[in-house]
């Protein structure tokens, strides 16, 4: 039994704009019928109006070519807003699930994802509103001018076949000989850009330890292979473009010359020399319009290849049902969490049970795991193996947009976005400032807020650029807590902050565990932990321990140092556990 693979959302988009397509061709029949008027309004003026010199007769067939002309400019202007509405369709069909899929990239493969499936949305659009497909649609109709040229000379409509052929021939060359060529240049220019874009978050490192030159001579490298093969695919493609236009010239000035051969056997009229290389023209036109416009072409297809690709790797996924509210309560079961893009376990076999309105804080060596746990109990990374489940639901059967009001998070790397303190603290929704400013209080942000030049409309640059790294770190803290999330995770939440920022955080916890929280807390300063219920302590990847925090925190006590027995001989300490000071 065969299987039919499902049709992905590009393919939908198109096949929802079939009947569009069936208009733009309906149109473009009437169109190409239209094309004849020269050639017949020639035919006559040269065999008719000439022959009976009647002034009357070139008067009326020039309002009837006049009303003709009107009426074929009415209809390419019709049809050119059909295929722009075509081209808006298919956008607006895809971009909101194309933005989904490049962040849920940006999660799976960090550092991998970027904006190119909006730019091959782009090409596609621009491709479907530009010259180039008009080209596509236009010569179906060529049998059309064969036909009328086979009733001037069926020698004019072979020699039509002839140049079609030849031209023809050279489109296909021109496919051929640059499809790999452009398609390289295309993946070499994407990674001379994705270079650029990953190092400008570096700028201030670059700048400060002299890396800029290094830097530009990596991307100067990938940009001069860029530049390469792209002048070798574009000269050969300009060769063979140029080829068919000569030749479309000297085809049809032939045409002149095999009519005027014709006439003087008397086997077409001398009207018919001129109408014949006007048809040959219009027949050949579509052909030489595409060869010229297959760059375009080319670089469309290729998105589509590319953008059909990436959504059969990753399909609409359904909505899931909507669950009640979370109450807090997490379970992790034997879960393993492999680092992106690599077979490399960083989480192996975890299993860990929070209740609701505990919390818990996670400590443990750098590179044992603990930021991966935080994503992982947020469905942010995927799972290899297990499950999360918060109340009972896996983590993933939750619609994100539904579950991201009842949770904080405050990630080891701040990353504040381009727009005002409120506006970031309000995670970019509407904008409530009762619940803005009770969020500030809470993280006691809120007259630090007040001290800057517009207060809560201070305006943050990319990144936060404006803030101090504690200023970020509090402002995004106040993130975290807006509208008293159920679950908070907080990824070493001090690492920036003074003495005083401190203590604001520690006041923080100790009021949303008041209003019932569930609250994660990661951190390698054993002093805040005075203030959580249990303790998991992380090494390698695996849960060594996890308990009341009293009991653990007795366990992870450190031996006494032993003094040295002898002054001549080096100092000897006794075996110190590892989890002494457990360090990010």
């Amino acid at each position: 039994m065969i299987r039919h693979q499902a049709q992905t959302q590009l393919e939908k988009a198109l096949k929802d704009t079939r009947k569009a397509f069936i208009y733009v061709g309906f149109f473009s029949l009437f169109i190409n019928t239209l094309m004849l008027v020269p050639s017949l309004y020639m035919l006559q003026v040269y065999d008719r109006v000439m022959a009976s010199r009647s002034l009357e007769t070139l008067a009326f067939l020039t309002l009837i070519i006049t009303v003709l002309f009107i009426t074929k400019g009415l209809l390419e202007m019709v049809r050119s807003r059909i295929l722009v509405r075509i081209g808006n369709k298919i956008d607006v069909d895809l971009n909101e699930h194309l933005f989904d899929v490049i962040f849920h990239l940006a999660r799976l493969a960090p550092g991998k994802a970027s904006t190119q499936p909006i730019t091959d949305l782009t090409k596609i659009r621009q491709f479907l509103t530009g010259q180039g497909v008009f080209a596509l649609f236009d010569a179906p109709w060529f049998p059309i001018y064969i036909f009328v040229m086979y009733l001037f000379s069926p020698w004019l409509a072979a020699f039509a076949i002839f140049s079609s052929i030849v031209i023809f021939a050279i489109t296909i060359i021109n496919d051929v000989s640059t499809k790999k060529g452009l398609a390289k240049a295309n993946f070499t220019n994407t990674q001379a850009l994705n270079y650029i874009n990953k190092n400008l978050s570096n700028a201030e490192i670059i700048q400060a330890m002299g890396m800029n030159k290094n830097i530009k001579n990596r991307w100067l490298k990938k940009h001069y292979d860029f530049l390469q093969t792209q002048s070798e695919a574009s000269d050969l493609a300009g060769k063979w473009t140029n080829l068919s236009r000569t030749l479309r010239q000297f085809l049809q000035s032939l045409t002149y010359g095999l009519g005027a051969l014709l006439a003087i056997s008397g086997l077409i009229s001398p009207g018919m020399i001129i109408a014949g290389a006007v048809l040959l023209g219009r027949a050949l036109s579509p052909l030489d319009l595409l060869t010229n416009s297959w760059k375009s072409f080319a670089d469309a297809r290729e998105s589509y290849r590319r953008l059909n690709e990436l959504l059969k790797r990753i399909p609409e996924i359904p909505e899931a049902m909507k669950l009640p509210p979370p109450e807090g309560e997490i379970s992790i079961e034997n879960i393993v969490v492999l680092a992106p893009l690599t077979q490399l376990p960083i989480l192996k076999g975890l299993n860990m049970h929070i209740n609701k309105g505990d919390v818990v804080g996670v400590v443990g060596p750098s590179a044992s795991g603990k930021s991966t746990l935080a994503r992982a109990m947020l469905g942010v990374w995927p799972l290899n193996n297990g499950k999360v489940r918060l109340d009972g639901a896996d983590i993933h059967r939750w619609n994100n947009i539904e579950l991201g009001p009842y949770i904080g998070y405050l990630p080891q790397d701040i990353e504040l976005f381009e727009g005002s303190i409120s506006d970031n603290i309000s995670r970019f929704g509407k904008l409530d400032p009762d619940k803005v400013v009770e969020a500030a209080k809470i993280a006691g942000v809120h007259d630090m807020i007040l001290r800057l030049p517009q207060g809560y409309d201070t305006l943050v640059g990319p990144g936060g650029a404006t803030l101090s790294g504690g200023q970020r770190q509090r402002v995004g803290l106040a993130r975290a807590l807006y509208g008293k999330p159920k679950i908070i995770v907080l990824d070493e939440p001090n690492s920036n902050l003074d003495e005083e920022g401190d203590r604001a955080l520690l006041q923080a916890i100790l009021t949303m565990k008041e209003n019932g929280s569930t609250i994660i807390l990661i951190t390698h300063k054993l002093s805040i932990l005075k203030i959580v219920d249990k303790i998991a302590v992380l090494a390698q990847g695996t849960l060594t321990m996890y308990g009341k925090r009293d009991e653990v925190l007795r366990t992870l006590k450190p031996t006494p140092i032993t003094k040295p027995t002898q002054p001549a001989q080096k100092p000897k300490m006794t075996s110190v556990p590892k989890m002494t000071t457990p360090g990010e």
